[in-house]
Parts: C-alpha cells; sequence; structure tokens
C-alpha cells in the first residue's frame, strides 16, 4: 500500500467517526433546568433577598436523610408560628424525577415522602412564609 491510500484511509476513517459524534450527539437527550428559566431570572434578586434573611436567622435550617423520607427541622426562629410553604426536590439528573409538596404547619418539622428509586444527588429547595416574610434555602443533598 502506497502513501496515498494511507492518507485516504486516515480521511475516510476521520469522517467515519465525524458522523459517528455527530450522529451520537443529536440523540443525546437536553433538558432545561426549568422551562420558565427567563422570567425566574428576573426575579433572582427576591431570591437573593430571601437567602440573606434565611442566613440572618438564629440558626440553620436542619435535615435528617431517612429510608424513605426527608426531615427538615426549620430554626427556632419559627417556634409557635404558622409557616406556609414549599418543599422542591430537584433532581438534575432527570426532571421526571423531582418532587414538589406544598405545606402548612405550625410546629417546626415537616417531613417528606421520597421514592427510594430516585437515588444520587439531588437539591433541596425549601420556600416559606412566616409572619408575611419570605425565606429560601438551598442545600445539595443525596439521597
Amino acid at each position: 500500500m502506497n502513501w496515498g491510500y494511507k492518507i485516504l484511509l486516515v480521511y475516510v476513517i476521520f469522517i467515519i467517526g465525524m458522523l459517528i459524534l455527530v450522529i451520537k450527539s443529536s440523540n443525546q437527550k437536553m433538558d432545561l433546568v426549568t422551562t420558565d428559566y427567563y422570567t425566574k431570572e428576573l426575579k433572582y434578586q427576591e431570591k437573593i433577598d430571601e437567602k440573606s434573611r434565611t442566613n440572618a436567622l438564629s440558626e440553620s435550617v436542619k435535615y435528617e436523610v431517612g429510608s424513605n423520607s426527608l426531615r427538615v427541622f426549620f430554626p427556632k426562629d419559627f417556634a409557635g408560628k404558622k409557616i406556609k410553604g414549599s418543599a422542591e426536590i430537584y433532581f438534575p439528573a432527570d426532571e421526571k424525577k423531582d418532587s414538589k409538596i406544598n405545606f402548612s404547619m405550625q410546629d417546626s418539622m415537616q417531613s417528606i415522602n421520597v421514592p427510594t428509586t430516585n437515588k444520587g444527588l439531588h437539591v433541596l429547595q425549601l420556600n416559606w412564609q412566616a409572619e408575611g416574610i419570605n425565606y429560601y434555602y438551598e442545600k445539595k443533598i443525596i439521597l
């Protein structure tokens, strides 16, 4: 085999490799974090304010991971106060495994059921309101 055929063979292998990469990348599933990201971005300053209010509390939000539940403990600042909000467990790898619950409570502990099939890295996002003031807490957790 002379050098002309070797160069042609290298070009053919390169083109086949590029075609395989294009086909694989076009079949790759790409989920956005959220479908309405633009409106959420416009309201991001509100989230920053809510996070700073949460950081100013006497203690941080605590959580415990059980076999099929997640227990969230709110700071003692909210003892005896009515808390209303939502808890979202966001799974970055698959949008279908996200879960969200709304809660309204008087004590400082909330239990969230988590399916046992949702193993891996999650993001716990808590939004709550007490006495007309909004708070936000976000933490990466492994279930």
